[in-house]
């Protein structure tokens, strides 16, 4: 059993290694949580979470909503085991083990009532574009009218608009250079390595082939998401937040 100690102390491990490669990440989770609470006009939204991970967005969502209902979606064994030691006992949040890639998704997070918004952080470009289309075609049909999707997540627009694409990347890789001058942070690989080798964690985490919990990067091109939410009868999409190619992309159903 996961102690809520041992779980924190691993979550903001986590964090910090996140935010080593992003390091606007709070920012970015604060554009988010601005549009939540000015786009949904309540103070008990039900929102739904996908991709969680260890529940780094929900649980700053319900620091800012204590009144919502939060739905957070993830298929990673360890990471739910983490979000659930931390974070299991705050009012207002469900922790769901569903695989976004299998149908019916949706259906078997049994809301009662249509979301009000979803949210997702540094997730969905790991699916693959058949799989991404129908999770925005599922989310579409469990969100109410005027509900918002926003999305944080490096989004390429290379297909799009080849000259701001290399500008962005450029300046993308001297900031990288200026960051890391000093040596890079602890990465997402050496995390994994790191936790899988921690004794109190014995039978909960183990070594993990490099595909284990990513299944590729393929949903990359900003041009994929909105193509996929428009076919899903989603409107008005666009980015309310950016640095570089750093975006917090909205889209409205109608």
């Amino acid at each position: 059993m996961l102690t809520f100690d041992v779980a924190t102390r691993w979550i903001d491990r986590w964090d910090r290694q996140q935010e080593g490669y992003l390091p606007d990440r709070e920012e970015r989770f604060t554009a988010l949580i601005d549009a939540v609470e000015a786009g949904v006009g309540r103070p008990d939204p039900l929102v739904i979470d996908l991709g969680c991970g260890p529940g780094s967005l929900s649980a700053r969502l319900l620091d800012r909503l204590p009144g919502a209902r939060i739905v957070a979606v993830d298929a990673d064994p360890l990471l739910l085991s983490l979000a659930r030691a931390a974070y299991g006992d705050r009012h207002g949040l469900r922790l769901a083990d569903l695989d976004l890639r299998e149908p019916g998704w949706s259906q078997a997070l049994g809301l009662d009532r249509p979301a009000d918004a979803a949210v997702s952080t540094t997730a969905l470009h790991w699916l693959a574009e058949h799989d991404l289309r129908a999770v925005y075609a599922e989310l579409a049909a469990v969100l109410r009218p005027g509900g918002l999707f926003l999305d944080g997540d490096h989004f390429s627009s290379e297909d799009t608009t080849p000259e701001l694409a290399r500008l962005e990347r450029a300046i993308h890789e001297s900031e990288e250079r200026r960051r890391f001058a000093g040596g890079r942070p602890e990465d997402w690989r050496e995390w994994w390595d790191a936790i899988a080798a921690d004794p109190e964690l014995a039978g909960v985490a183990a070594p993990r082939p490099a595909t284990a919990a990513h299944h590729g990067s393929e949903s990359l091109h900003l041009s994929t998401h909105v193509e996929a939410l428009r076919a899903a009868g989603f409107a008005e999409i666009g980015t309310l937040w950016q640095r570089g190619d750093n975006r917090l992309l909205c889209a409205v159903r109608p």
